[in-house]
């Protein structure tokens, strides 16, 4: 086995021996072999080092999945330059944060965008500001990019790889800092987790400033497989977005729940699409089980579902879960999340001495990233020495309330910061929301909490039905037997469909504002 400590030199590798197979294809028809994505990233490679950008300088890139996109990644990864994905449709006041945040060397947009380009000129007069599609990509090749660059070798593993920015509590985004190490490791987890091979075929449905795109992109082109980049625009649409992946050939789907429900509740998914996919994994929130089970029973007799929980600051992914039969029995809590990935271990950080297997989930382990760049105070806040150990080790404490059950799995029990304190009663909204995914007629469901004044609050419900008979007050009376009285939601709104954010995630924020 090669020996590849930073991800350059492992893209390398992958290119030696899988010169002529398919690494990007889309569903246009264009296609790209890894010989050709390795020419035309040293190609960018040589001019980012021409601009003067050096290890340890950050390249912000408003990707839209293009060939010159992925090539640019793949150009940072290769001369030890920290690239960060951004969204061109987030709002302004968002992106003068992250970019005063990271203060990248340059900035690269896919598009022309006259409003975003003056914006950030106005903001940034100094900093390199580039448009991928007119000055940096030539289709002539020459000798040299043929060749591996030598700067590769000079990365070492615990080199920072790329930003991913998250939501603050604050409002203010954190960017989780991944290192060459840390990619490596959740390369070969994922490898054998998945079982994944130079046959299969990836989707690319996330957006790629979103943590779950570092499965589609890393898990896939780094162990020889293809990626199918799917764009904004194509998600959007569930019949399109079907028919892509059964013409595309893809085997590995992985998604939000979000998405997933939306396919089934369109009607766009049915029992015979999806038909070269083996494996279809979740995770960024929970699946409401109403909805899994229907999902399970169209589609699980071939092809195996995967629950997967992981955290930004954690490479994506810590653990999997394979769903069954059983997991059906109990149709009032989420599917667990299983055992924690070979790669990690964890501590419970129990606030009730008399259940020490549940509190606050925290990881350990070699997926345990950097910390949020440029944030100090935020990073010593989340990760932390382990209390329990006679040396120094960091784990991250992820905010996620967790319960060990008596045969080891884990099972998710909301958010330290969406846990409400009402009527007296300590409550997770979660619980009230899992409440709601067993009505037969839910689609998607969002609870939030809404402070009246210091001391009362009110909780409130939005909720997607399917059947157009389904009223608030029916919604009511079936909630009333499943939950006490102090967790009833005070106001019930049905609503056709549930706001989303840009990662495709109910959008809690917006439905305060209804």
């Amino acid at each position: 086995m090669a020996y590849c400590y930073n991800l350059g030199l492992a893209f390398n590798h992958i290119v030696e021996r899988h010169p002529t197979k398919t690494a990007l294809q889309f569903p246009n028809g264009s296609a790209y072999t890894f010989s050709v994505l390795h020419q035309y990233s040293n190609q960018m490679a040589r001019f980012l080092l021409s601009s003067g950008l050096k290890p340890g300088h950050v390249v912000a890139i408003f990707n839209e999945k293009s060939i010159q996109a992925y090539a640019l990644m793949l150009a940072c990864l290769k001369t030890g330059i920290i690239y960060t994905n951004l969204d061109a449709a987030s709002p302004w006041a968002r992106l003068e944060k992250i970019i005063n945040t990271c203060a990248p060397s340059a900035i690269f947009l896919e598009h022309t965008d006259d409003c975003l380009f003056q914006s950030i000129q106005n903001h940034s007069p100094s900093v390199a500001l580039y448009k991928l599609h007119d000055t940096l990509f030539s289709e002539k090749i020459g000798t040299q990019e043929k060749t591996h660059l030598a700067e590769s070798a000079g990365i070492t593993g615990n080199h920072p790889a790329y930003i991913m920015f998250t939501s603050g509590s604050t409002g203010f985004p954190k960017g989780a800092v991944m290192s060459h190490a840390n990619v490596l490791n959740f390369i070969a987890w994922g490898q054998t987790t998945f079982d994944v091979t130079p046959h299969d075929i990836f989707t690319n449905a996330n957006p790629i400033y979103f943590d779950n795109s570092v499965f589609d992109f890393y898990v896939s082109i780094f162990n020889g497989a293809s990626l199918v980049p799917l764009g904004h625009d194509l998600v959007k649409q569930p019949k399109a977005l079907v028919e892509a992946i059964n013409q595309s050939g893809c085997t590995i789907w992985f998604s939000v729940p979000s998405l997933l429900v939306y396919l089934l509740t369109t009607k766009a998914l049915s029992a015979t699409d999806f038909k070269t996919v083996t494996r279809i994994s979740f995770g960024g929130e929970g699946f409401p089980k109403n909805k899994l089970k229907q999902l399970f029973e169209m589609v699980g007799h071939r092809i195996t579902l995967f629950n997967v929980y992981g955290p930004t600051e954690c490479t994506c992914i810590c653990s999997s879960y394979i769903i069954s039969e059983k997991d059906f029995e109990n149709m009032q809590e989420l599917a667990p999340l299983g055992f924690l990935a070979p790669n990690f271990s964890y501590e419970i950080i129990s606030a009730d001495p008399a259940h020490p297997d549940t509190g606050e989930l925290a990881l350990i382990g070699p997926c345990v990233g950097l910390g949020y760049y440029n944030d100090p105070d935020r990073t010593a806040r989340s990760f932390v020495p382990n209390s329990k150990t006679a040396y120094h080790q960091i784990m991250y404490k992820t905010g996620d309330l967790v319960e060990k059950a008596a045969n080891g799995y884990l099972h998710f029990r909301g958010r330290v910061d969406n846990q409400v304190k009402h009527m007296g009663y300590r409550i997770e909204l979660e619980e009230i929301e899992a409440a709601f995914s067993t009505l037969s007629y839910v689609n998607e469901v969002g609870v939030i909490y809404e402070k009246l004044n210091a001391e009362l609050g009110q909780i409130k419900a939005f909720v997607s039905v399917s059947k157009k008979e389904v009223d608030k007050n029916s919604v009511l009376n079936d909630l009333k037997q499943l939950l006490p009285s102090y967790m009833i939601p005070r106001v019930i709104t049905l609503l056709e469909v549930l706001p989303k954010n840009a990662n495709g995630k109910i959008d809690r924020k917006q439905l305060a504002l209804l």
